[in-house]
């Protein structure tokens, strides 16, 4: 019998549920109360956007042409999380609380519904964990005083998990699972990427994939399409959701160093008019620098990876310039300390998932194959955790690789951890065409508990 097949008929999992939902509230609502200031950075336009929205004035700005104020429509930014912020302030004001209570709710929410995903590929004992480590994480739990993204992405990817491992066990209604793609899109459009996930550990007709893919694109973009034709009608162009794709890619292109870097007329788009027509002049500055060295490009991936995953300090960094006399230098050092750690162990714990618990048979290839695996597991934490570098991106690739090859006496990967494992792999992917930011990572640290708490178990039947 499965882990997940146990699962399922495991009692007490709604009083879990309700503990657990507990537990990840408490921390999270004291973060977001005494710790939220004026948004910064990022947050400033997100909240910013959300103000406009709630006023009536849709996702927008003002331009100041001959000493008058011109109202121009804003794509800039993706959307998503800027409309459910606007919507908020319509009920409740635009309070600096607003927005950092609506994060507490959102990463409770999170760390229930990986429980609930969890249990539908793990033993309920593997699924607490999972729904534990998320509960207690100290970079999603810091996250909820920021007015940025990444809450909401996080607890949108997991939601489509679920979604998608919930269809196959009805059947191949993924309508909901392109619904859940297409909100996250609006807010992170890097997750349109996620739609063939919606098929993984299916075995089905031809005839049937086809039919559910369809649907699911139906879901999609019955979401993303009226936003899609606003851009069209109200801008120089026609914008899917954002218009910093092409800003991005030629930020990948140009930096030097993996990580974001600002860019300048001199870079190459000294004269735009709109914002598309600048958009796609970065798109191509950032192809035509591709093209021109691609191996320069290709030679960034580890830097762009090792930025992404490599530690975790976004949220003290934002924390600390909304309100630096709270945060001095020792106390941003102990923070960024702890957040990093925390994620630096999920990492190394998650490439367990991939290797059995091979030590019962003690003879066979199953048994050689999956010790190997693990000592060599062993070896790069050590590495990564002794080097000055702190390769810990290298799990990114160690942990989709092991999941692939058909090794003896492996374990079963269900849909759950394929989604999880299919959720890395793209996000890594996607920065390694952009760039990279430690921040980028959260959106699937909720996914990387889970693979965390599946580490070590039984392996595959002979």
């Amino acid at each position: 019998m499965s882990e997940g097949a146990r699962s399922a008929r495991a009692p007490g999992h709604l009083e879990f549920a309700w503990a657990l939902a507990i537990v990840a509230l408490l921390p999270r609502l004291f973060v977001a109360i005494a710790w939220s200031r004026e948004p910064v950075w990022d947050g400033h336009y997100y909240y910013f956007g959300a103000e406009r929205i709630a006023q009536g004035l849709g996702y927008s700005e003002d331009v100041w042409i001959d000493g008058r104020p011109e109202w121009r429509p804003w794509v800039h930014y993706p959307v998503g999380y800027s409309a459910l912020l606007g919507a908020l302030f319509t009920l409740f004001g635009t309070g600096t609380l607003v927005a950092p209570l609506f994060n507490a709710l959102l990463g409770t929410a999170t760390a229930v519904v990986t429980y609930e995903l969890a249990r539908r590929g793990l033993s309920e004992q593997r699924a607490r964990i999972a729904g534990a480590l998320v509960a207690l994480h100290p970079g999603l739990i810091a996250q909820s005083a920021l007015v940025m993204t990444e809450t909401l992405a996080a607890c949108l990817l997991v939601v489509a998990g679920l979604c998608a491992v919930s269809a196959r066990d009805r059947g191949a209604r993924l309508l909901p699972f392109g619904l859940s793609i297409g909100v996250a899109t609006l807010v992170r459009p890097a997750s349109l990427l996620l739609l063939p996930l919606g098929f993984v550990g299916r075995r089905r007709t031809l005839r049937a994939l086809l039919a559910a893919g369809l649907l699911a694109l139906c879901g999609t973009f019955v979401v993303v399409l009226p936003w899609t034709l606003r851009n069209c009608q109200r801008l120089d162009g026609c914008a899917l959701v954002s218009t910093n794709g092409g800003w991005n890619l030629a930020i990948g292109a140009l930096s030097e160093s993996g990580r974001f870097a600002t860019l300048r007329a001199s870079d190459g788009c000294r004269v735009v008019s709109g914002q598309v027509q600048q958009d796609r002049c970065w798109a191509g500055v950032g192809l035509r620098k591709i093209a021109e060295a691609p191996g320069r490009w290709l030679a960034l991936a580890p830097k762009k990876l090792a930025e992404t995953f490599d530690h975790e300090s976004f949220a003290i960094e934002y924390l600390h310039e909304a309100d630096p006399r709270s945060w001095p230098e020792p106390r941003r050092v102990a923070g960024r300390q702890l957040l990093t750690g925390f994620h630096r162990m999920v990492l190394v714990l998650a490439a367990f998932s991939v290797i059995a618990f091979a030590w019962r048979r003690q003879r066979g290839a199953a048994f050689g194959v999956q010790t190997m695996l693990a000592l060599g597991a062993v070896a790069l934490g050590a590495y990564a955790f002794s080097s000055d570098a702190h390769p810990f991106y290298v799990f990114c690739a160690f942990i989709p690789l092991i999941a692939v090859l058909p090794l003896p006496g492996r374990p079963e990967l269900g849909p759950c951890l394929r989604y999880a494992i299919g959720a890395l792999f793209l996000t890594a992917l996607t920065h390694v065409i952009f760039f990279g930011e430690d921040r980028y990572h959260l959106a699937v640290s909720p996914l990387l508990c889970l693979l965390a708490a599946a580490a070590l178990r039984p392996g595959a039947r002979a």
